[in-house]
């Protein structure tokens, strides 16, 4: 009876414990500091860093010592004439069945102009991919912040949409009892319906965006989109914290942006190559010993004591002197020339566009800020003007199209008010990245 009751509770607690590990409590700063663990795009970005190291060392070890085995075997099927025996020490070293070669070599690189460059050229690769993940987390910054946005969006959406809703109804039920006291006509009764059931269906669609904003978010998280969620941050506490003038005035530093030193990085690659070519010019210069062992025998026996060995061992230098190529060397330094060039163009393009996004960004922060300040200050007149008219309404001074008005101009400054929240947290994100302002 014991062992069965140990079991289920056994089992109930891995249940809540797999469920815990599926609950989530994460404020805006810590959700950002998570993805850039865990996201996707952040792990891949690991990865191509751990291989850029791997790929360095495969190129420093082309200049450090190699050392090869070989091992030949022959078996003569038809032979044109007898073993014969040279030495007189029954060793047959000519016309045997059976023979062996096996010999290693220590090779090393003495000068080779192509290795050079290419050790140069791993280092710029790794350079490569740990700027890709400086960007990367750039971008996951600010894909959080959007996508975090988003969902707190659809919650104060809900939470206006569910407000409304009660508001109609009490309106609708009013109404209704005045029309059945013949009071009002049923045009307004109607109309309040027609509203009332926009609202609701409102309110169903932005309960479905809802789970999807919390579905996409995960992902940027790097999670099961069925991650259990729960956002401890707030749209107005963040709304104030990303209000941060002081950002409009902030220098640009152009030489340390992450995609200027990405476009100086391309450029030093594409002047490598060109020099890679170069160097193929070169002579190159290796050094080798090679120790050697051949038996030849009409039986296998190569394994046995007995079998006799010849020795070598050599020892040299070989040296290799490109002469002429066709002009095909030429050619590929003449085309790598150009791609630095391009490279050239390109710096200066960025340098220029970075310029330019900074601007644009700095422009569209600060219109986020005044939009945000305009629709607070309209989302309190449209309120006060539709309390009005509901007055008016009731009090049979307005007709339903002007209270319907009303309610349509809040509905709108209400969404307009959620919106430039959001705008202001992303657009601020976007200038932090066109600034190049580090992750905290």
């Amino acid at each position: 009876m014991k062992k069965p009751l140990l079991l289920f509770c056994l089992f109930f607690l891995v249940i809540k414990g797999m469920s815990q590990e599926k609950q989530m409590s994460l404020s805006l700063q810590e959700a950002i500091n998570y993805a850039v663990k865990n996201s996707y795009e952040n792990k891949v970005s690991l990865n191509n860093i751990e291989a850029a190291k791997k790929k360095k060392w495969e190129t420093t070890t082309i200049g450090l010592p190699q050392i090869n085995g070989k091992v030949d075997y022959q078996n003569n099927l038809k032979q044109l004439f007898d073993a014969v025996d040279f030495n007189n020490d029954g060793f047959p070293d000519f016309g045997a069945k059976h023979s062996v070669n096996a010999g290693v070599t220590l090779s090393q690189l003495l000068f080779d102009g192509s290795y050079l460059v290419g050790l140069q050229s791993a280092k710029t690769y790794l350079k490569i991919s740990e700027q890709a993940k400086e960007k990367t987390e750039l971008a996951t910054r600010e894909a959080i912040v959007n996508a975090y946005g988003n969902v707190l969006v659809a919650e104060k959406s809900i939470e206006i949409l569910e407000r409304n809703k009660a508001v109609l109804e009490k309106n609708l039920n009013e109404v209704q009892k005045t029309y059945e006291n013949g009071l009002t006509e049923l045009e307004n009764v109607e109309q309040l319906q027609i509203t009332l059931g926009n609202v609701e269906n409102n309110l169903r669609n932005s309960a479905r965006l809802k789970e999807i904003a919390y579905q996409m978010l995960n992902v940027s998280l790097g999670n099961s989109i069925d991650t259990e969620l729960t956002l401890t941050s707030n749209l107005d506490s963040l709304v104030v914290d990303n209000t941060d003038l002081s950002l409009l005035s902030s220098q640009f530093d152009l030489d340390n942006h992450i995609d200027f030193r990405i476009a100086q990085n391309d450029r030093e690659s594409k002047r490598l190559l060109m020099r890679l070519e170069q160097s193929k010019a070169l002579p190159s210069l290796s050094a080798f010993v090679n120790y050697n062992a051949v038996a030849n025998s009409n039986s296998f026996s190569f394994f046995e004591t007995s079998q006799k060995w010849v020795n070598t061992s050599v020892l040299g230098v070989s040296l290799n002197v490109p002469i002429f190529s066709s002009f095909g060397r030429k050619s590929r330094t003449n085309q790598a020339k150009i791609e630095l060039e391009n490279a050239d163009i390109r710096l200066k393009e960025a340098e220029q566009k970075l310029n330019l996004q900074v601007a644009a960004a700095k422009s569209e922060y600060q219109l986020g800020i005044e939009n945000y300040e305009t629709a607070k200050q309209n989302l309190a007149l449209a309120e006060r003007i539709e309390k009005k008219q509901q007055i008016k309404f009731f009090e049979g001074i307005s007709s339903s199209f002007d209270l319907l008005q009303a309610q349509n101009q809040l509905y709108t400054q209400q969404n307009n008010y959620v919106q430039s929240m959001l705008n202001v947290i992303a657009k601020k994100a976007q200038l932090e990245n066109a600034l190049n302002i580090p992750l905290k």
